[in-house]
């Protein structure tokens, strides 16, 4: 099947710049959540309200995804989303200034947490002669940008774009064209990798980019036709590489 059979065709020619996503593909943000929510709730003296801190941890996760996607939808801002989050995981109804308090002391146990993976920096390297790199964020800006400089990386992208200041989110192909636009590069000429097979790799697919799912963690399907699936990123150089990028999708691991 030719890559983005299901979306506008990738014209074919040589990749010119990779294009990343940042939580759960450069930086290990499920890990450091955990941590940091543990070691809050700890410092909070909330865990006894709940039957057990797993308990609490998968509520805090269910909370966030719900409305995480509420804010990649366009419904609400950036730290709104934050707001109501905090809300509703704790059943108060607080003003903005003690949800952004709360949150802020959540953040201080998060960040203490930050971790990239142990393939992130290898796979920069690998390619950093060869490509140029960006960034494409469903965050906000000055997260990302404090983030990747608190990592030790920013210095590797020569953009970073973060939906909440450019008032449009992945999978909408507005965003990654924006991403071109400041790369100055076709879509063709630009792959973007990314964990959610759908935000990430569908969304740049159909936007006329190579669409490269980062599935760390495998058993999560197939995922959509016409991107490339990946368990890691140290299979990233060759795929890029290969002669057969232009034409069937692979699948490694």
């Amino acid at each position: 099947m030719p890559i983005n059979a299901e979306g506008p065709r990738r014209a074919a020619g040589p990749v010119k710049a990779v294009v990343w996503d940042v939580d759960d593909t450069l930086f290990d943000y499920a890990s450091a959540d955990l941590a940091g929510m543990r070691a809050h709730l700890a410092a909070e003296d909330l865990l006894a309200r709940y039957d057990s801190a797993d308990r609490a941890l998968a509520l805090w996760k269910e909370v966030t995804d719900r409305h995480w996607a509420r804010f990649g939808a366009g419904e609400v801002e950036y730290y709104a989303q934050r707001r109501d989050r905090v809300r509703e995981f704790l059943g108060a109804a607080l003003d903005d200034a003690e949800a952004d308090a709360w949150f802020g002391r959540y953040l201080g146990h998060y960040e203490a947490a930050w971790a990239l993976f142990p393939d992130t920096v290898p796979t920069l390297d690998a390619l950093a002669g060869d490509y140029r790199h960006a960034v494409l964020s469903n965050s906000a800006l000055s997260v990302q940008e404090y983030k990747l400089s608190t990592l030790g990386v920013r210095d590797r992208f020569e953009t970073v774009l973060c939906a909440a200041d450019l008032g449009v989110a992945k999978p909408a192909p507005e965003a990654f064209r924006a991403v071109c636009e400041a790369l100055a590069l076709a879509p063709g000429e630009i792959a973007y990798v990314g964990d959610e097979p759908d935000i990430d790799a569908r969304g740049a697919r159909d936007a006329g980019l190579l669409g490269i799912w980062l599935d760390r963690n495998g058993g999560r399907g197939d995922g959509p036709s016409g991107v490339h699936r990946i368990t890691s990123l140290t299979e990233l150089p060759a795929l890029l590489r290969s002669d057969t990028r232009f034409g069937a999708p692979s699948t490694f691991g």
